[in-house]
C-alpha cells in the first residue's frame, strides 16, 4: 500500500489522472486508490511499463546534470507532471544553489499537486500553461518565473511531442522556443517512436481508452526534424537504454530520447 498526501485543495482523488498513474509507476506518494487501480490494469497488460517510466525519470536527470556541468542555471521542465524526488531543481542546485526552476504543465491537476509540494520554494515556480499556446508560455516564463532568455536556459520536453499532432505544428513550437533561446543554451527531449511494439500499442490504448490523449508515434528521421537549427549531440536521437545503459533492456514502448545545443 502506498502511502499518498492529503489532496490539495481542488483535485478529485476518485478520478484517476494520467500524471498520478505516472507518479505511482515511479513509487511517489501523490497518487490514489484510483490511480493505482489503473496502473495495475496497465501493468497486467504491459509488465515494462514501470521500467519505462523509471528510464523517462532517469533520463531527465541526466539531462539536468549535463546541463548544470555546462554551467546552466535556469531550466524550464515543460509538461513536467508532478515533481519527483530528486526533481530537476533538487538536481540543478546540486550544481548551483542559485539555479531558477519553471514547472510548467497544462493540467490543472498537475498545477495543484506542483503547488502544494513547491510551496516555499524561492526561485522554483510552477506554471500552468500549454506548450501548443508557445507564445504565452514564453511570456508566463518571463513574467512568472523571471526566466532571462538572454541567457543561456536548459528546456526539457519529456514526454510531450507525441502528444502533438502534425496539425498542432510541433516544429513551429520548437523554432520559437529556439528563437528565443541564447546561443549555448540546452533542449532536451523524448519521443514515442514508430519501433513500439504494435501489441503493446493495442492493449495499452484498450486499457486506457478515454484517460490517456492520442499519441503521434514518429520515426527517428520526423523527430530529427522538428529540430532543425540545433546541434544534436552524441548519442543522437536513440531510444532512451542508449542514453542511460547500453546494458539496459528494451521495452515494449520504444521512447527515443535527444539533447541539441543552440550554436
Amino acid at each position: 500500500m502506498v502511502e499518498s498526501r492529503p489532496a490539495p485543495e481542488g483535485v478529485d482523488p476518485f478520478t484517476p489522472n494520467v500524471a498520478r498513474i505516472f507518479d505511482y509507476m515511479l513509487g511517489g506518494k501523490d497518487n490514489y486508490e484510483v490511480d493505482r487501480m489503473v496502473a495495475q490494469r496497465m501493468l497486467e497488460v504491459a509488465p515494462d511499463t514501470r521500467l519505462t517510466a523509471w528510464f523517462c525519470r532517469q533520463f531527465l536527470i541526466k539531462l539536468t546534470e549535463i546541463a548544470g556541468e555546462a554551467g546552466i542555471r535556469q531550466y524550464i521542465d515543460l509538461g513536467a507532471g508532478i515533481p519527483t524526488t530528486p526533481a530537476v531543481h533538487e538536481i540543478a542546485r546540486k550544481k548551483d544553489a542559485s539555479a531558477r526552476v519553471a514547472f510548467v504543465d497544462y493540467d490543472p491537476v498537475v498545477y495543484a499537486h506542483a503547488n502544494a509540494i513547491l510551496a516555499g520554494e524561492t526561485g522554483v515556480t510552477p506554471i500552468l500553461a500549454d506548450i501548443r499556446h508557445i507564445d504565452d508560455l514564453i511570456t508566463r516564463l518571463r513574467t512568472d518565473a523571471q526566466i532571462d532568455f538572454a541567457q543561456p536556459v536548459a528546456i526539457m520536453i519529456i514526454g510531450v511531442l507525441h502528444y502533438l499532432m502534425d496539425d498542432e505544428h510541433p516544429a513551429e513550437i520548437i523554432a520559437r522556443l529556439r528563437e528565443v533561446m541564447a546561443p549555448g543554451s540546452y533542449l532536451g527531449f523524448s519521443h514515442a517512436s514508430v519501433d513500439t511494439n504494435q501489441a503493446f500499442v493495442k492493449t495499452v490504448d484498450e486499457v486506457t481508452t478515454g484517460g490517456i490523449a492520442e499519441v503521434r508515434y514518429r520515426t527517428v528521421a520526423e523527430t530529427t526534424a522538428l529540430f532543425d537549427g540545433f546541434d544534436l549531440l552524441a548519442p543522437g536521437i536513440v531510444p532512451l537504454q542508449q542514453w542511460l545503459d547500453n546494458e539496459l533492456p528494451a521495452t515494449g514502448l520504444v521512447l527515443l530520447g535527444g539533447l541539441c545545443r543552440k550554436p
